[in-house]
C-alpha cells in the first residue's frame, strides 16, 4: 500500500484541521472571555503549532506532486473546495509562522487584561479567515473568506470600543472594505457567467488557452480596484495610519498578513491580469504613486507606529507595482520579506525607544556634496548592473526585473552616500559598503530566482511590457531617483524654509485623509467620546 499516495489524496482535507482548530479556539473564547484564560491560551498555542506542522507536511507534498485540489462541496464550481499549490502554501506557511508568534506574544502582552480571552478568540478567527482565503479553490469560497477577513479584522480594531481613535479608524476601514467587497462580488459574478464555473483552475486554463477569446477588461479592472482598497492604496490609505488604539499584536497581524490580500489576489489572478491591457497600467500608476508618496511621508514621521503605517502602505504599493509590471515572483518575494520584517517591527516597537536611548551612537557629519552624492548613485547603478549581467539577466526578456533592480539600485545609493558623503569617509568604509551592497544585490537575484522556480507552475508566461508601461515605469523610476537624491541631501536642506514647510505637509500626507474624516464626522465621534 502506498501511504504517500493516500496522504496525497487526503492532503486538501487534512489541511482543514488548521483553520478548524483556530475556529475552535474562537469558539472556546466564548466560555473564557475574561482575565487569564488558561485553557484558551493552551488551545490557541496548540492550534498555531498544528498550522505550522500542516504547512510543512503539505508544502512537501505540493513540491512532490504539484497542484492538489479537494472535492467540491457545492454546485457549478461554487461552494467549498481547497486549492493547494506553491502560491497558496507559501502564503499559508508564512501566515502560520506569524500567527504562532503573534498568539504567543498576545498571551504575555495582554496578560491581566479584563478581555484577554475575547481578544485571543478574535485573533484566532482572523487567522482562520486568512488561511481560508489563501487556500480557496473557487470563486465562492474566495469571496466569502475575503469578506470574513474584513469582518474579523473589524472586531479586532474595535476591541477597545471606548477609544475614539479606534472607532474612527474602524469606520474608515469598514467603508473601504465594503467598496472592495462590492468590486470583487461584481467581478466574480461576471467571471462565473462568462466561464460557467467557479473553479479557479478551470478558469485559468481557459484564459491561458485563448486569452483573446473573451473581453475581461472590466473584470480585471474591478479586481484591481478591490486589491487597491484592500491594501490601503492612495487615497484610501488613511485608516491604516490611524490604527493606533488597537493592541500591538493586531497591528503586527494586520500589516504582516491581512494587507497582503491585495497583492495576493492579483498574483492569484495573474492569468487574468496578463490577458488585460488597462489593468496593469492602472496598477503601475496607483501602486507607483502610492509607493512614492507614502515612502516620502514615512521619512517625516515622529511617531514609530505612524511611520510603520506609512511604510506598510508604501510596501504594498511597491508590491502592486511589481504585479503591474508582470514581475509576480518579485512581488511575492517582497511580500514575504515585508511580512516578517513588519511583524518584528511592530512587536518590538514598544522597546525600540529604550534600545535607542541605551545606545551610544556617534553620528557622522554629512557634507552635502553634490559630486559625492552623484558618485554614490553612479557606483550603486554600476554595481547592481554588473551583478545583473553576471547573473545572466536578459535585457530583452527580463526588462521588468531590470526596472525593479533600478529601484533597488536607488536604495543602494543611500548606502554609498552614507559612506562617501561624510567627514570621516575613507577607503575602508567604502570597501565595506561595496561588499554590503554586493551582498544585497546577489541576495535579491538569488531569492528572486528561488521564488520564480517555486511559482513557475502557477504563473502565466509574461507577455512583456507594453510601450506605455515602459514609459510609465520610466517616469516612476526617475521620480524615485529624484526622491533618493533629495533624501541623501536632506542634511544640507533641513535648514531651508521651503524644506521645513514641505516636511509639514508630507508629515500629514498632504491631507488626503481629510476627505474620510468629513465623510464619517470623525471630529464629532472624537468629541462625543471625550
Amino acid at each position: 500500500m502506498n501511504y504517500l499516495a493516500i496522504l496525497k489524496e487526503m492532503t486538501p482535507l487534512i489541511i482543514m484541521a488548521s483553520p478548524l482548530t483556530l475556529l475552535l479556539t474562537s469558539f472556546v473564547s466564548w466560555f473564557q472571555p475574561g482575565l487569564r484564560p488558561s485553557i484558551l491560551k493552551r488551545i490557541a498555542a496548540i492550534s498555531a503549532l498544528i498550522s505550522i506542522l500542516l504547512a510543512a507536511i503539505c508544502s512537501f507534498l505540493v513540491t512532490r506532486y504539484g497542484l492538489l485540489e479537494s472535492p467540491l462541496l457545492g454546485i457549478g464550481g461554487i461552494g467549498f473546495s481547497l486549492r493547494l499549490d506553491s502560491l497558496s502554501m507559501l502564503i499559508f506557511s508564512m501566515i502560520s509562522i506569524i500567527g504562532f508568534v503573534v498568539i504567543k506574544f498576545s498571551n504575555n502582552y495582554l496578560d491581566g487584561d479584563a478581555n484577554q480571552g475575547r481578544f485571543i478568540g478574535r485573533l484566532a478567527a482572523t487567522l482562520a479567515s486568512v488561511q481560508l482565503l489563501v487556500l480557496s479553490g473557487n470563486l465562492g469560497l474566495l469571496l466569502v473568506s475575503w469578506i470574513f477577513t474584513s469582518i474579523s479584522l473589524h472586531r479586532l480594531l474595535v476591541f477597545y470600543s471606548d477609544r475614539p481613535g479606534a472607532i474612527v479608524a474602524a469606520r474608515k476601514k469598514f467603508i473601504v472594505a465594503r467598496m472592495a467587497d462590492t468590486c470583487l462580488l461584481i467581478a466574480f459574478g461576471i467571471l462565473f457567467f462568462q466561464f460557467d464555473t467557479g473553479n479557479l483552475e478551470t478558469i485559468f486554463r481557459q484564459i491561458s488557452s485563448d486569452p483573446n477569446s473573451v473581453n475581461l477588461e472590466v473584470v480585471a479592472i474591478l479586481i484591481t480596484f478591490a486589491a487597491f482598497l484592500k491594501s490601503a492604496q492612495f487615497p484610501a490609505h488613511g485608516w491604516l495610519i490611524e490604527v493606533m488604539e488597537t493592541p500591538t499584536p493586531v497591528s503586527a497581524l494586520l500589516h504582516a498578513g491581512l494587507l497582503n490580500a491585495g497583492p495576493f489576489l492579483l498574483i492569484r489572478m495573474a492569468h487574468l491580469m496578463e490577458a488585460s491591457t488597462y489593468a496593469p497600467v492602472s496598477i503601475i500608476i496607483v501602486g507607483g504613486f502610492t509607493a512614492l508618496l507614502t515612502s516620502t511621508a514615512f521619512l517625516t514621521q515622529t511617531s514609530i507606529k505612524t511611520s510603520l503605517g506609512y511604510s506598510s502602505v508604501a510596501h504594498m504599493g511597491f508590491s502592486l507595482l511589481m504585479c503591474g509590471l508582470g514581475a509576480y515572483s518579485v512581488a511575492m518575494l517582497h511580500l514575504v520579506a515585508h511580512s516578517f520584517y513588519k511583524a518584528h517591527a511592530f512587536l518590538s516597537s514598544g522597546s525600540i525607544i529604550d534600545v535607542i536611548r541605551a545606545s551610544k551612537i556617534k553620528s557622522t557629519k554629512r557634507t552635502g556634496s553634490i559630486i559625492k552624492i552623484l558618485t554614490s548613485i553612479v557606483l550603486a547603478i554600476f554595481l547592481f548592473t554588473t551583478i545583473a549581467f553576471a547573473w545572466g539577466v536578459d535585457l530583452t526578456k527580463d526588462i521588468s526585473l531590470l526596472f525593479v533592480g533600478g529601484v533597488i539600485a536607488m536604495g543602494l545609493a543611500t548606502l554609498f552616500a552614507a559612506a562617501l558623503d561624510t567627514t570621516e569617509s575613507n577607503v575602508l568604509v567604502l570597501f565595506r559598503t561595496a561588499i554590503l551592497a554586493a551582498i544585497v544585490s546577489v541576495s535579491f537575484f538569488t531569492l528572486e530566482s528561488g521564488a520564480s522556480y517555486l511559482l513557475e507552475s502557477q504563473l502565466p508566461e509574461s507577455g512583456g511590457m507594453s510601450t506605455l508601461e515602459i514609459i510609465l515605469f520610466s517616469v516612476i523610476l526617475i521620480a524615485f531617483g529624484a526622491t533618493v537624491i533629495i533624501q541623501i541631501a536632506v542634511p544640507a536642506l533641513s535648514t531651508k524654509p521651503f524644506y521645513r514647510k514641505l516636511a509639514i505637509h508630507l508629515r500629514n500626507g498632504f491631507y488626503a485623509n481629510a476627505f474620510f474624516d468629513r465623510m464619517i464626522n470623525a471630529l464629532s465621534v472624537q468629541g462625543e467620546k471625550k
